[in-house]
């Protein structure tokens, strides 16, 4: 028996690990996943307008340990962090994956305009750079907007997926002449279905476009 691939999850909050281990369920049962939660990641990072040093060196000494317990990939599920998962990339011989690369590359494929759907503020920025950046690596004339949901991650925290999933449904109704839309955070993924009900705009999640590439990179999949 061929044996699967270890991959590793690292999260920064615990709502990003559900819709992550949802989407493998879905799209790649079977393979092996490990969990790394180091939530105060999150606390910290909602403290500061951009990544300090300290930040950059516990994303990269996090990628280390996954690759230290054999991983054969690493997926980070946290949004707000970008740039350091971009230097932890560097110093690995895995794949090292950051949370929207392989939903940003799907939107940007279609072309035109993009709107993005964020709960999580200081993830923003980042994300918009990171999306402008592939589309000039893709050489694809991509344009993103972004639309802030507010009181959505406070409702998921709290248990209420309901109000979480109706909040940005609601928000992304009142999208007009978009050729994309994009959940920003993993913890949104939950909302997919009642998004989609909302919109003729086709819409994109962070986990299951990240498990899709996945399986690409470590030779599951064909490139499409």
């Amino acid at each position: 028996m061929t044996s699967q691939p270890r991959i590793a999850l690292i999260h920064a909050t615990p709502i990003s690990m559900e819709s992550i281990r949802s989407a493998f369920e879905t799209r790649w049962p079977g393979v092996e996943t490990v969990n790394i939660l180091e939530d105060s990641l999150a606390v910290d990072r909602a403290k500061t307008a951009d990544l300090t040093s300290d930040m950059i060196r516990r994303i990269e000494a996090l990628a280390s340990y996954a690759r230290s317990i054999g991983s054969d990939a690493v997926l980070f599920t946290c949004s707000a962090f970008g740039q350091a998962i971009e230097q932890a990339a560097a110093k690995l011989d895995v794949p090292v994956l950051k949370p929207n690369e392989a939903m940003f590359q799907m939107a940007i494929r279609r072309g035109g305009r993009t709107a993005m759907l964020y709960t999580f503020p200081p993830s923003r920025e980042g994300m918009e750079q990171e999306f402008r950046d592939e589309a000039a690596r893709m050489g694809q004339a991509a344009t993103i907007t972004s639309y802030f949901v507010p009181g959505a991650i406070e409702a998921v925290r709290a248990g209420d997926v309901e109000t979480h999933n109706r909040l940005i449904a609601a928000e992304a109704a009142k999208l007009k002449d978009f050729d994309a839309i994009v959940l920003a955070q993993f913890s949104m993924a939950r909302a997919r279905d009642a998004v989609k009900a909302a919109t003729n705009i086709p819409v994109s999640t962070s986990p299951d476009a990240a498990v899709a590439k996945l399986r690409v990179l470590l030779g599951a999949d064909q490139p499409a």
